[in-house]
């Protein structure tokens, strides 16, 4: 981040005449004093803006689907259901989570590997659709519908024989944990269950973190054509063709933000493509990440400053319990910087900058919030603000490491 005012520029904030970072119309440092930071700040107006964004260059009938594992605050989920088309979740808390919005009676999907007994059954009672990703799996959630003398709603999820080229996490392809592997669907639909589960379509799920507008539409091509190839084995017609998503954000220095526009040009025509086939099935883009990352900002305090053999290190009250993605331990293999910047200091003119490594309050090493930033000369009880921190926050951070405070969350 040597150019303050090059990284500035590519962030959707302003300041106010003091220079103060605002954020959803608002000064950080009252955000700060208002919910004793460290917080979150999520911006609902620029959620709203991605998932317009998304929406105006996507076929007109690709339902959008929020996956909440991204960010699961309860604020910001009731206000994701008046965006969205439907919801995915990855346990029965995230199923919980959205039980307390009552207004939310959109379409709930169920993946990930490893579901309990228990989960499968709330996944039945609540009218989820349980995206199968074992065999095993099937045979559980069959035995427990049976039990219940219930139809539980059910899908395969598929693990292709192709990944997302380029991708931050990439989980399709190859022998995965996740998925049935795409050689044993059709042996696994002759033989389904009709007497318990409701056979309603595929999920194939590639990897994210992608910002190659060509790797995505070759991914989102290869998935509908595979779920064609297998839905000619299935019980009935499929209902769902879940592709995934894996549009990703541009967290780091010369990152450049996916062109959404190439990946809805290629998807409108694959789908065009393939009209008569698909003619009665949803086809669902499901994104977590992509519709809230850029929404977050994280304010924390520096509470000292100091000089080690020759590095300026700047020490914050925050720190990886809170945001473990931003110290580089959540996926990076060679630490980058998230954008960061003085919320006091928010302005495009900035010259007396130095050279400082950002580090939280944790007693490890790992604990590294920005390494070499160049931002202007900073002091105790200064507030950094850390961007792009709407995804994968506090819920996938060790909040209980060492027992310091929780962080507050606030959507505006």
């Amino acid at each position: 981040m040597a150019n303050a005012e090059k990284t500035h520029a590519a962030l959707p904030y302003t300041a106010d005449e003091d220079g103060m970072l605002l954020i959803g119309g608002e000064r950080a440092d009252d955000i700060a004093a208002r919910f004793d930071a460290p917080v979150f700040v999520y911006d609902r107006r620029l959620i709203d803006q991605t998932v317009a964004r998304l929406r105006a260059c996507m076929p007109s009938d690709l339902r959008l689907h929020y996956a909440i594992k991204a960010n699961p605050f309860a604020p910001l989920l009731e206000h994701m259901a008046g965006l969205v088309d439907g919801f995915d979740v990855a346990s029965a808390g995230e199923l919980e989570r959205l039980s307390q919005h009552p207004q939310s009676d959109l379409p709930v999907s169920f993946a990930g590997p490893g579901k309990r007994d228990s989960e499968l059954a709330a996944a039945i009672d609540a009218e989820c659709c349980v995206n199968l990703e074992s065999e095993g799996e099937l045979n559980r959630l069959a035995q427990i519908a049976r039990q219940k003398g219930r139809l539980a709603k059910a899908a395969i999820r598929i693990n292709p024989p192709f990944e997302l080229r380029g991708s931050g996490m990439r989980m399709g392809g190859g022998a995965k944990p996740f998925g049935i592997d795409d050689v044993d669907v059709p042996g696994l639909l002759q033989s389904w269950p009709k007497d318990a589960l409701d056979f309603q379509g595929f999920q194939i799920f590639t990897g994210s973190q992608s910002l190659s507008a060509e790797a995505l539409s070759e991914a989102h091509g290869n998935a509908l054509r595979l779920a064609l190839d297998c839905a000619c084995y299935a019980p009935k017609p499929a209902k769902i063709f879940n592709i995934g998503g894996g549009l990703g954000v541009p967290y780091f220095p010369g990152d450049k933000p996916v062109d959404v526009d190439a990946v809805g040009a290629s998807l409108a025509a694959a789908m065009d493509a393939l009209r008569d086939q698909i003619a009665e099935t949803k086809v669902v883009m499901e994104l977590g990440r992509f519709f809230v990352a850029e929404a977050g900002v994280y304010l924390t305090r520096i509470v000292d400053k100091k000089r080690s053999r020759g590095t300026t290190f700047l020490v914050t009250e925050g720190g990886l319990h809170h945001q473990l993605a931003v110290s580089g331990n959540f996926g990076q293999v060679f630490r980058k910087n998230y954008p960061v910047a003085l919320a006091n200091r928010f302005s495009r003119a900035e010259t007396d900058l130095e050279t400082v490594n950002i580090v939280g309050c944790l007693c490890t090493p790992l604990d590294r919030l920005g390494d070499d930033v160049d931002l202007p000369s900073a002091q105790v009880g200064d507030i950094v603000a850390i961007f792009r921190c709407g995804a994968y926050g506090p819920t996938a951070s060790p909040s209980g490491f060492l027992s310091h405070p929780a962080c507050q969350e606030i959507l505006l």
